[in-house]
């Protein structure tokens, strides 16, 4: 035992530097606050509608939500009902399954809404395409604002989307 805090007094604290500030991060977290409070007048409210993605999209998205994205300090908060919700977050290619039910999360949000398609799949079918079991891209059962591609996105591009959904309602 001995050795071993010998060991570690004698290594020190062995981690990896913290990551370089990112500038597009940075200007992108100036510009998005004041983009949500000039549309909205309050907090971005997101509904996460996971359509048959394979959940890569879904990773992205938490990591927005992490400790170096941190929507929430931007005025973004996802919500758990479509009725509370400004804006949907829609991932993967529609299975036919999920089909009626994007539908009906849809109708329940309240005018005026978003709907930022995530991921390859949710912009162009991805691999899948369309099929006797896919419905293929978003916008072939709901319509689309705008579609960030990727497999999977990054979160930057992820919060660019957010961005360009709330300017392009904005001029609406």
């Amino acid at each position: 035992m001995y050795q071993l805090l010998k060991q570690i007094v004698k290594t020190g604290i062995v981690s990896e530097p913290p990551p370089q500030a990112d500038e597009a991060l940075r200007q992108l977290e100036q510009r998005l606050p004041e983009a949500i409070l000039g549309h909205i007048g309050r907090a971005l409210a997101i509904r996460h509608v996971d359509a048959g993605s394979c959940n890569g999209c879904e990773l992205e998205i938490h990591a927005c939500n992490g400790p170096h994205y941190n929507l929430e300090r931007l005025g973004i908060k996802f919500v758990a009902s479509p009725r509370h919700a400004d804006m949907l977050l829609v991932t993967g290619p529609v299975a036919r399954n999920m089909e009626v039910a994007l539908k009906r999360t849809y109708d329940a949000t309240p005018d005026p809404k978003l709907v930022v398609a995530i991921g390859d799949c949710g912009c162009s079918g991805g691999i899948f395409g369309e099929s006797y079991a896919s419905c293929g891209r978003v916008a072939n059962v709901i319509p689309v604002d705008v579609a960030v591609p990727g497999c999977p996105p990054t979160p930057t591009a992820i919060m660019q989307g957010i961005l360009t959904a709330i300017s392009a309602g904005k001029r609406s």
